[in-house]
Formats: structure tokens, C-alpha cells, sequence
């Protein structure tokens, strides 16, 4: 194994978190690893609903922050969400100076949606849906043209390099590159995770299916403090066609007047204007009990009428893609794995418990998404902390001494992983209990015992340790048989020295 020293941030993942954290550790020299082309297999460029931010005289970021809060079902932290939202229109602004194409009014100002669980119209979007793309390929022109930016675009992370005090001092990289696989050593002052979420653990997923938590796992390994890995959100609009990821139908078109019906046109949440913009979690579990009913889940978006096709291009392409004409029949719907709202502890600028390491962005917890992330929230989090964190991380300077590499993480087999997901899906999704926990982690025991200790296992693990161990519902965690509410909301924290959940997973 070669070892090669960075003068700088090296930040492994090419989403809008990386990236806005790549442009602002300027001009220090940045080294930008991702295992596919910028653009490609990152959740950031899937995302259909926008930036949420106060950009109207109307609307203000405490506003914004009471509503990240209240979605949050406790467990948001205040300062974060205010540090947030009072990013919000900065980073808007910043955004769009750098070419993203935000859909504007006739007098020059943003266009924005209503989306649930907002007390304003607040996302700024664009094309309709098409805001992820958009707004990373403004980014990903601007990386390839900063002279500081260096990025290798076939690189893996598998694992990191530490110092005898737990310090981070660089990452172990396994690149593809002409079809050979060879593995480097960068000694680097910071390492910046923004590795994405962990929704390719499950087999309903809307996010790439590569994303399956390694960043989350190898952080735990290293020894850094974890924080409510078992609140995962589950979007109730995941387009139920046979494909996987699944398409997603944004929530831009319940604010528009889209309805979630069953099979026979009744409404799922009620015949109220608002009722299906909830908060997620209360839509998702609606979804989910109309198909256990066997009466199913459709999003009747036929009152979007003939403009469906240019406000929502990339909804209506998905559904036609699959023979479904949205303007003339309801859509079948599933809720599936969108968001994970838990992830290393960090704070606005991505520091983390161990001296050196960085995260940001899905990998991250920083705070301000508490137990149900507030819906168009992550793209603004993703380049508003990406920012903070790219300017935090090309502050720190080398530390000289020796550094081991954390043991190298086995893959799983192809079968193994559709297995995993199958019962994630399955029993630690939208609905959970005791039974269905311990099923899921007496499989992931079963996987381990075969594969050795593999990141998807380690981060699956972590997600159902800590879903099993919270005896209450709260946000994105539902428990059939602990239905209640806990009056005080509690963290769950995390620590590979405190809480190893079984040997095979010490590494």
C-alpha cells in the first residue's frame, strides 16, 4: 500500500455537501474523492423539492427555525436549527450566483412552494422537481473549474488513519481506476466525511442504492460519537412501479393539490385541504396501513391538469417511463427510505468528537433534523454546513506523528446485501416492534458470522440497536407496541467504547 501526503482538506464524497465544503476550503488545496463521476449516485442530485429558506417579505428564519423545531418531534437542537435558517437566504443567493437555475417570479424573486409541515411557502425549487440536478451541476462546473479542487472520481473509502491519541490524520482510499484496484494511504490534516445516507440499506428505498451507511460505520470504528442512528424517514410518495431506487413523487405536488386516496378514491388523511401535508412520518404511516389493508395508496395528481408535464417534468417522465399517465390516473405510492436523520455527531461546522474527522451533509448529525426531518430542509443544511465545514476543515494544520489504518471492512455478496435490505425493509421500517427488531438483528448476526464485520452490517446494526432500545414513538421512529409518546425526548448517543453492539463488529 502506497502513502501519499495532502496539504489539506481531503473531503470523500461528491454530493452537494463535498462539494459546497470543496469551494469553500479555498485557497487551500482540496483533494475530492468519489466512487462515481460527479453527478452520479448521490442523493443530492435526486432531490426534487428545493432549498427551503425565509426569501419572502412574508417570512422570517425564526419562523423557519419554529418550524424545524416543531417538526423535529424534540429533539432538534435550537442553535442548530437557528444557525441554519439564518443561512438560508445567504445560501440561496450563494447558490444561485453559482449558476443554479431557481425558478423566479416576474419580478426577479424567487418562486416559492409550499411544502408539509411549513407555515410558509418557503422551497425554492426548480424546474418544479428538478432542483438536486440543477443546483449540482452549477456545482460540479464550478469544482471542475476551481485551480484548488483536485478530484479522483473512481476512489472508495475504506477506512481511516489515526493516531495513537484517536486523532484523524487521513483516510485509506481503494481506487478502480482501468479496471485494476489499487489502495493509498492520504495522510491529510482533515478528513471530511460527506458520504450520504444509509437508504440503499433498505429494499424501498428513493436514494441511490450505494448508500448504504459505510461513512456512519467506519466513524463509529474510529471511535466518534454517533447520534439517533434509528430515526430514518420514510417519504410516503415513493413511486410504487417495480423499481429500484423508486422514483419519488415530490411533496411540491401536495401543496399544489395532488391527494393521497386508496384504491377505491377514499381520502387517506382525511377531506380537509391540508390533510396530506403533515408531517412526514404521520403521511408515511397512512400509506403504509392502506397497502397492509390491501386497499392500496395512490397520489391522484390529476388536478395538476395539463401543465403536469413542464411543472413536474422529471415525476411526469418517471411515471411514463413506466406506461402511467399521471394527468389521466392516480399514481401507486409506497413509503420508502429517504432521509437518515441520525449520523456522526457534528456540529455546524462539521466538527467532530475525534480531533481531525468532518462530517456533513445525510452522513452528519448535526442537530437540526431532531427524530423527522422538515421536509427541503437537507439541500439547504447540505451546502449552508457544507460551506461552514469547508472553511473549518482548511483551517487545521498536519500533525506530525505515526497514524494506523483502522482494519479493512469486507464486502458483502450481492445476495447478502438483497437480504439485509429485504429484512430492513421489512422489519425496521415504517412500522416496528420487538418481534420484528429481533429478527432483523438475529440476520444481521447470521450475515456477520459469514461475511466478517461489513460496513452495511455495522450501519444496519447500529439503526436496529438503537430502534429496539427506544421504547416510544417519536418522529420518524414508530413502535406498534410502544405507540406512546415519552414526555421528555431523549438522544440516543453512541460510542464504539461503550456500546459495542457484538464482537464481530469491534473490527
Amino acid at each position: 500500500m502506497s502513502r501519499i501526503r495532502h496539504d489539506g482538506p481531503l473531503i470523500v464524497g461528491g454530493g452537494l455537501a463535498g462539494l459546497s465544503a470543496a469551494l469553500e476550503a479555498a485557497p487551500r488545496k482540496v483533494l475530492l474523492v468519489t466512487p462515481a463521476p460527479l453527478l452520479e449516485a448521490c442523493s443530492s442530485a435526486w432531490a426534487q423539492g428545493g432549498v427551503a429558506a425565509a426569501l419572502s417579505d412574508r417570512d422570517a428564519p425564526a419562523s423557519h427555525a419554529a418550524d424545524t423545531v416543531g417538526a423535529g418531534a424534540g429533539l432538534v437542537e435550537a442553535e442548530a436549527a437557528r444557525a441554519l435558517t439564518e443561512d438560508g437566504r445567504n445560501t440561496v443567493e450563494w447558490l444561485a450566483a453559482l449558476g443554479a437555475p431557481f425558478d423566479r417570479q416576474a419580478d426577479g424573486g424567487f418562486a416559492l412552494s409550499l411544502e408539509a409541515a411549513h407555515s410558509h411557502a418557503r422551497v425554492a425549487r426548480v424546474g418544479g422537481d428538478g432542483a438536486g440536478r440543477a443546483i449540482l451541476s452549477a456545482l460540479v462546473a464550478a469544482v471542475r473549474a476551481a485551480p484548488h479542487i483536485e478530484v479522483w472520481e473512481d476512489a472508495r473509502l475504506r477506512g481511516l488513519l489515526q493516531g495513537d491519541d484517536g486523532a484523524v490524520r487521513g483516510a485509506v482510499i481503494e481506487r478502480r481506476g482501468s479496471g485494476a484496484r489499487r489502495t493509498v494511504e492520504v495522510a491529510a490534516p482533515a478528513v471530511v466525511l460527506a458520504t450520504g445516507g444509509a437508504g440503499g440499506l433498505f429494499a424501498y428505498t428513493t436514494t441511490p442504492a450505494a448508500l448504504l451507511g459505510e461513512g456512519l460505520a467506519l466513524a463509529w470504528r474510529a471511535g466518534a460519537e454517533i447520534l439517533d442512528p434509528e430515526f430514518v424517514q420514510f417519504h410516503p410518495t415513493a413511486i410504487d412501479v417495480g423499481l429500484d431506487p423508486m422514483p419519488l413523487a415530490t411533496e411540491a405536488l401536495r401543496g399544489e393539490g395532488a391527494r393521497l386516496v386508496d384504491g377505491e378514491g377514499r381520502f387517506l388523511l382525511g377531506e380537509a385541504e391540508d390533510a396530506d401535508l403533515q408531517p412526514r412520518d404521520v403521511v408515511a404511516r397512512a400509506v403504509h396501513a392502506a397497502r397492509a389493508a390491501g386497499v392500496g395508496a395512490f397520489l391522484d395528481a390529476r388536478a395538476i391538469g395539463a401543465g403536469f408535464p413542464e411543472e413536474f417534468s422529471a415525476v411526469f417522465a418517471a411515471c411514463m417511463r413506466a406506461g402511467l399517465d399521471p394527468r389521466l390516473d392516480p399514481i401507486p405510492v409506497a413509503a420508502a427510505a429517504h432521509y437518515h436523520m441520525g449520523g456522526v455527531v457534528a456540529g455546524p461546522d462539521g466538527r467532530t468528537s475525534l480531533p481531525g474527522l468532518f462530517a456533513v451533509g445525510e452522513c452528519a448529525a448535526t442537530g437540526v433534523h431532531g427524530a423527522n426531518r422538515l421536509a427541503s430542509n437537507s439541500l439547504l443544511e447540505a451546502a449552508a454546513f457544507g460551506r461552514r465545514t469547508g472553511r473549518a476543515a482548511a483551517a487545521l494544520e498536519a500533525v506530525a506523528g505515526p497514524a494506523r489504518a483502522t482494519p479493512a471492512a469486507p464486502d458483502l455478496s450481492d445476495d447478502q446485501l438483497k437480504r439485509l435490505r429485504t429484512f430492513m425493509s421489512a422489519d425496521v421500517g415504517v412500522v416496528r416492534d420487538r418481534a420484528g427488531l429481533m429478527r432483523a438483528l438475529a440476520v444481521i448476526d447470521e450475515l456477520a458470522r459469514t461475511a466478517g464485520p461489513a460496513l452495511p452490517l455495522i450501519a444496519a446494526r447500529l439503526i436496529a440497536e438503537a430502534a429496539l432500545a427506544r421504547r416510544e414513538s417519536r418522529g420518524g421512529h414508530f413502535r406498534s407496541d410502544y405507540p406512546s409518546t415519552e414526555a421528555e425526548a431523549q438522544h440516543t448517543r453512541l460510542r464504539l467504547s461503550q456500546d459495542v453492539p457484538a464482537p464481530a463488529f469491534a473490527g
